[in-house]
C-alpha cells in the first residue's frame, strides 16, 4: 500500500527519535549512608580476602598468622584501603572523561513547525509541516585543539595521583619509623630506669653507712623518677605510634591488634640515594613537575582553541515543507548561519587564555625551583645525619667497651658496684643517643626519598598498583 510522503516522514522522524532515546544513558541512584559507611570501615582488616587477593595480584606474600607485616605489604595494604588514593582514582577518570567530551562533534538539531494556512481555495487541508534540520559546524580546527587541551589535563591529573601515591607511602614510612622509634625508645627507658634504680639502692646503702651524702642519694632519685616519667611518657607514644600508622593503612586501629610487625626496611640507611644522577633524574621525573608541564601545554591548547574561536561556526539549515493533501506543495530550503564578528573579536577570552598560559608558565618554574631547593636540602640533611649517626655508633662503641673494662674490674674487687651502675647508665644514655641519631637520618631519608620519588624506592609496578582501581571483597 503507497503511503503519502507526509507520511513517510513523519514516520522517519518517530523512528529516529526512538533511536535517539534508546542510546541515552540512564540514571542509577547510588546513596551514602553514613551509617553503613561507618560500619565498612570498622570491618577493615589486614585479613581481608580482597586485600590477600590484591597482594597476590602484584607478587607479594601475604603474611601468615604470627607473621611479620614488612613496610612492602603494609605499602600495599595502604594503597588498598587508602580513600585519598580513590579520590585522586576518580578524578583521574573525570578528567579522562572530559577527554570523550572534547572530542564530541556538535550533534544536529530538528525543528518540526506545523503551520495553519486557511486562505488556500480549494485545498483539501490547509495544514503544512515544515522542517528544517540545523547542522552545525566547526571552524578553524577547535576541536583539534579541544583534545589535546583535554588529554594534557587528564595526563596532569595521572600525576595528581602519582604524587598522592607518594603522599600515602611517605605517610605510611613515616608512621611505621615513629612506631619502632618509639617501641625501642620505651625498650631503652626501661632498661636505663633499672640501671638507675640499682644506681639509686646502693647509694642509699652507702648513705645509710655514712659514706655518700643525702644530696647525691637525692639526686640519683630525681634522675630515677625523671626515668620513670619517661618511660611512661613513651608508653603512650607506642599507643598513639600504633593509631598513626593504621590512619596511614586506612583501617580502624583494632585491625592493627595482635599484628606483628617488621621494621627491617626502617632501619637500614642506603646510600644510592646521594647519587647525583639520582638528583637529575629526580628533576625530570617528579610528580608535580610533570603535572606542572602537562598544565602548561594544556595553557597553550586553551590559547590555541582561544585564537580559533575569533572564527565564526557555520549552522547549516535545510528545510523542507509539505502539504500532505495537496499534491506538488513542496518546498525546499537551503539556510546558512553564522555569528558575524563586529562587536568583537574574543579579544576578552583570547587575553585571559594568554595569561592563563603566563601564570602555568610561572607555576612550572616555581615547581622546579621548589623541586631543587627540597631535594638538595634533603640531601644535605641526609648526609649530616649519617655523619651524627657514624659519630653516635663510634660513641656506643667506646662506652660499650669502657662498660666491659667496668665490670673486670669490679670483679677483680679493684671498683664498686656503684661503679659498674653509672657505667651501665652512661651505656644506657649512649644507646638512646645512638637511636635518636638513627631516628633522625630515617627522617631525613624519608624526606630525601619524597624529595626524589626515585624507583629505588618505590618501583613503578608498585605505583602501577596504586593507581590501579583494587577489587574489594568483602566492602
Amino acid at each position: 500500500m503507497f503511503k503519502p510522503a507526509g507520511s513517510r516522514h513523519r514516520l522517519f522522524v518517530l523512528f529516529a527519535l526512538a533511536g535517539l532515546a534508546s542510546g541515552c544513558a540512564h540514571f542509577q541512584p547510588e546513596p551514602i549512608s553514613p551509617r553503613k559507611s561507618i560500619v565498612s570501615f570498622d570491618e577493615r582488616s589486614l585479613s581481608d580476602p580482597g586485600l590477600r587477593a590484591f597482594l597476590a595480584a602484584n607478587h607479594v606474600a601475604a603474611p601468615a598468622t604470627g607473621e611479620r607485616w614488612g613496610l612492602k605489604a603494609l605499602t600495599l595494604a595502604a594503597f588498598y584501603y587508602q580513600p585519598a588514593l580513590a579520590e585522586a582514582r576518580v578524578e583521574l577518570l573525570a578528567a579522562q572523561a572530559a577527554q570523550i567530551t572534547a572530542a564530541q562533534r556538535p550533534n544536529p538539531s530538528i525543528s518540526v513547525t506545523p503551520g495553519y494556512e486557511s486562505g488556500i481555495p480549494n485545498i483539501p487541508s490547509p495544514w503544512l509541516v515544515p522542517v528544517t534540520v540545523a547542522w552545525p559546524i566547526e571552524t578553524a580546527g577547535k576541536r583539534g585543539y579541544r583534545i589535546p587541551q583535554a588529554r594534557r589535563l587528564a595526563e596532569a591529573a595521572r600525576w595528581d595521583l602519582v604524587g598522592t601515591v607518594w603522599q600515602v607511602r611517605s605517610r605510611l614510612r613515616a608512621a611505621l619509623l615513629d612506631l619502632d622509634a618509639a617501641e625501642r625508645a620505651e625498650s631503652l627507658l626501661a632498661d636505663k630506669e633499672l640501671a638507675q634504680g640499682r644506681v639509686a639502692g646502693l647509694l642509699e646503702g652507702q648513705f645509710r653507712a655514712g659514706s655518700v651524702s643525702s644530696f647525691e642519694v637525692a639526686q640519683a632519685r630525681v634522675a630515677l623518677d625523671a626515668t620513670t616519667l619517661a618511660r611512661q611518657a613513651a608508653e603512650g607514644q607506642v599507643g598513639q605510634a600504633r593509631v598513626q600508622l593504621a590512619g596511614a593503612l586506612g583501617v580502624p586501629s583494632r585491625a592493627l591488634t595482635g599484628v606483628k610487625l617488621s621494621f627491617a626496611d626502617v632501619e637500614a640507611l642506603p646510600q644510592q640515594l646521594v647519587q647525583p644522577q639520582v638528583r637529575q633524574q629526580a628533576l625530570l621525573d617528579l610528580a608535580d613537575v610533570r603535572g606542572a608541564l602537562d598544565r602548561y601545554a594544556a595553557s597553550q591548547a586553551a590559547l590555541q582553541l582561544q585564537i580559533a574561536r575569533q572564527w565564526p561556526d557555520i549552522n547549516l539549515g535545510p528545510g523542507f515543507a509539505w502539504n500532505s493533501q495537496l499534491a506538488g506543495d513542496r518546498e525546499w530550503q537551503l539556510g546558512l548561519t553564522l555569528t558575524l564578528p563586529v562587536l568583537n573579536h574574543n579579544q576578552g577570552p583570547i587575553a585571559e587564555a594568554r595569561a592563563q598560559r603566563r601564570l602555568a608558565a610561572a607555576h612550572f618554574l616555581t615547581v622546579q625551583t621548589t623541586a631543587i631547593g627540597q631535594i638538595d636540602a634533603a640531601l644535605a640533611a641526609y648526609r649530616s645525619a649519617l655523619t651524627r649517626v657514624a659519630t653516635a655508633t663510634s660513641l656506643l662503641a667506646d662506652l660499650e667497651r669502657r662498660l666491659g673494662a667496668v665490670r673486670s674490674q669490679v670483679r677483680a674487687g679493684e671498683l664498686q658496684p656503684l661503679d659498674l651502675a653509672n657505667a651501665e647508665v652512661a651505656f644506657d644514655a649512649g644507646v638512646q643517643d645512638q637511636l635518636l641519631a638513627h631516628n633522625q637520618a630515617q627522617q631525613a631519608l624519608g624526606l630525601l626519598e619524597d624529595a626524589v620519588q626515585s624507583p629505588l624506592t618505590l618501583s613503578p609496578s608498585a605505583l602501577r598498583a596504586a593507581q590501579d582501581e583494587p577489587s574489594r571483597a568483602s566492602q
